[in-house]
Formats: C-alpha cells, structure tokens, sequence
C-alpha cells in the first residue's frame, strides 16, 4: 500500500495538478453547458422551456444529493476510485441518453448521471482541499474550465446542429470518460495531513464554523443566479433575433472571458481579501442578469453574458481558498459541489417556470432578488470572521506535510 502511494504523483505536481484539472471540468460540466444543454432539448427534442429546464435540473439534484453524502466521508474513502467510478459511470449513463427522447426515459438518467457526477466531483475538490495552496490549485482549476468552455462552446452547436441532439450527450460522455481515464492514470495523494491530532475521525465530527454555513448557503444562492441566467442565455438570444452564428459567436466569447478569472484570482490571492471579494461580486451577477435578460443591443448581451461568466469563477476561487483555511479537514470544499448543485438544481426550472409564465425578463428580477440575499448572508459571514481571527489559524501553508 506504501509502494502504492509512493507511486501516486503529487496534487502539485503536473501530473496531479492536470488531472485535477480535467476532473473540475466534467464534474463542473454544467457551468459550460447549460445554454447549449437546454437549447438543445427545446430545439432537437421539442420540450417547452418547463420542461427543457427540468432536465438539467434532475442532473444536479442528483450531483447535489451526492455531494452532500460523501463530503462528510471525504477522509474514509478512496478518493481516487470515487473519482474514476464516478466519472465512468456518468459517462455511461450519457451515452445511454443519447439513445433515448423522451421526458420518462431522460428524467431517471439525468438523475443518475447526477449522483455519479456528484461523487466524482465531491472527490475531486476534497483532494484540491488538501493541497498546500488550495486556492492556487483551484485557480489552475478555473483555468481550464475556461479553455474547456472555448472548445465546448467552440464546437458542440456545429456538431449537435449536424448530427442532432444526440451528439450533444455524446460530446458529455467523452468529457466524463476522459476524466475517469485521467483519474485512473494519475489521480493524485494528499501533500498535506489533517490538522486536527491527525485523525480523520475527529476531523469528521467537529463542527463547522459558523461563517462557513453562511458561505455555504450564499454560494448556492450565487450558483443558482448563474445558473437560472445561463441557462437561458442561448434562447433569449434567438429570441432577441440576433441568429445562429451570432449567438455562437456570444457563447464563444463567454469561453474565452472564462479563461481570466482564475487565474486573476490566483495572481491576486496576496492583494485582494477573499472577504472583500465575497461581500461584493453579487451586485455585479445582479447587473449583468438584468442587461442579459433586457437588452436587445447584440453588444450588451454578448458583453454581459460573458463577464457573469468572470463574476462567478472569480468569486468562486476566492470562496474556496476562503473554505479551506477555515476548515483544514477538507469537508467543506469537498461539499463545493452540493454548495453550487443545489443552487444550480433548482435555477433551470425555476427559469423556465418564470419564461413559460411571465417571459424572459423575469429571470432578470429574480436574479436581483437572489443577489440581495447572497449580500446579506455574504457580509454576515465576512463580519463573523472578522470577529473571529481563529477561524483563520493555522492557515494552509502551516500545516504539517504528508
């Protein structure tokens, strides 16, 4: 077993960086797809909006469920098989989706994929926990999502507008198959113990503090305005009018800007507090789902959809480096993708409920509305750390080695 783990590479290394990498981007899938996926099953698979939305939204029920289960266990478990079952298994129910059309047959395998995905992710983000610079390595994270997205967003609309929407489920499983088979090649050990008398039992029974389940809730609140947005942002487009390649041309945009903000993010660690940060990206995710959802300036649209894109990337990274120094047993970043999941589930048919019933500028003014919530819970939490310098003691870089 010693040998075994001697063999692992590092999560600083490049191999264990570049796997961790690739696991954020399938299990972060949802952020990247969501305009395409739900697109796609309006235009291909006729669902109303409603229906299109709902989805999506079992898919992360499920990936939420599932973190929430395994966050907690995060240091009884074999992470690296987690991350490899979880990922092959999600890209089998994928390719499963793609041979099938209806809304009984979609639903059960959306929420399986979910579960799967959650898993996986859970894994993923427990492991960049314990890297000596968590914030630095979920930075290098972000960075790929944004490359992912340009290439995603690239070239997914040609090839599911060609082939049908069964390309789209395809181009998820080769994204959730690659994950698995980096995972399993590389995945990476832990280059940090536990702070807490070095025993993962005692690290899974101590309770939060209390700032984190303020951040917690605040982040699901965040996820589920961008993803209640995004979700949208393919249609709201055709319905502006500005046609196919235009809309395209949006969405690749949207990829390139996420490029930015992790790695902003990491280069500004030392400069900007993560406090400060937290307290004040709401209002900017408010601004650009209103412009989103009311402009019928082509310029507008594209602009703002892609700096809601930055917004919430560059927050998320200050939120996780945040999370780890206050919890050094990793359940808190672990539970990342219930955080984002949970809000995120509930967005897409929520969206679609507000677009079948009132039109797309709802989405606008129920996204302020969950901004000026995320800026109370927000503050809170910057204010109970403040009071509480203990909260940030030991930081990460003070922990003893594996």
């Amino acid at each position: 077993m010693q040998e075994t783990k001697q063999k692992m590479p590092t999560i600083e290394s490049v191999r264990g960086t570049l796997t961790l990498m690739v696991g954020n981007c399938a299990g972060m899938l949802d952020l990247i797809a969501l305009p395409l996926w739900v697109g796609t099953l309006v235009v291909h698979y006729h669902f109303d909006p409603q229906q299109a939305g709902g989805m999506p939204t079992l898919f992360l029920i499920g990936a939420a469920l599932s973190s929430l289960f395994f966050a907690p266990r995060l240091n009884r478990l074999n992470a690296k098989w987690a991350v490899v079952s979880g990922f092959a298994l999600a890209a089998a129910i994928f390719v499963m989706c793609s041979g099938e059309s209806t809304l009984a047959a979609l639903g059960p395998l959306h929420f399986i994929g979910g579960v799967a995905t959650g898993m996986a992710l859970s894994f993923t983000h427990g492991t960049i926990g314990h890297a000596n610079n968590p914030h630095r390595v979920f930075a290098f994270a972000g960075l790929a999502v944004g490359i992912f997205g340009i290439i995603f967003l690239g070239g997914t609309p040609g090839v599911v507008a060609k082939f049908g929407g069964p390309a789209l489920f395809i181009a998820f499983a080769i994204t959730m198959g690659v994950a698995a088979l980096m995972a399993l090649l590389n995945f990476p050990r832990r280059t940090r113990t536990l702070d807490i008398n070095r025993d993962s039992s005692q690290s899974d029974t101590k309770p939060l503090p209390g700032a984190i389940w303020l951040m917690i809730v605040a982040i699901a609140f965040m996820a589920m305005t961008q993803a209640m947005t995004l979700s949208f942002y393919e249609r709201i487009g055709m319905v502006r009018g500005f046609g196919r390649d235009m809309v395209t041309l949006a969405l690749i945009v949207y990829g390139v800007v996420t490029l930015v903000p992790a790695p902003l993010a990491g280069l500004l660690e030392k400069h900007v507090k993560a406090t400060t940060v937290i307290s004040l990206a709401p209002i900017l995710q408010g601004i650009f789902a209103m412009m989103i959802t009311h402009t019928s300036h082509f310029g507008m649209y594209e602009v703002a959809g892609a700096l809601m894109g930055f917004t919430i990337l560059f927050t998320h990274t200050f939120a996780f480096g945040l999370l780890a120094r206050l919890d050094p047993s990793g359940r808190a970043v672990a539970g990342t993708p219930a955080m984002v999941m949970v809000g995120a589930a509930i967005a897409p048919f929520l969206g679609g409920t507000l677009v079948h019933y009132i039109g797309y500028t709802a989405i606008g003014y129920a996204a302020l509305g969950l901004v000026a919530v995320q800026l109370v819970l927000f503050n809170a939490a910057r204010r109970s750390i403040q009071r509480r310098p203990e909260y940030m003691s030991p930081t990460i870089n003070a922990l003893p080695q594996a």
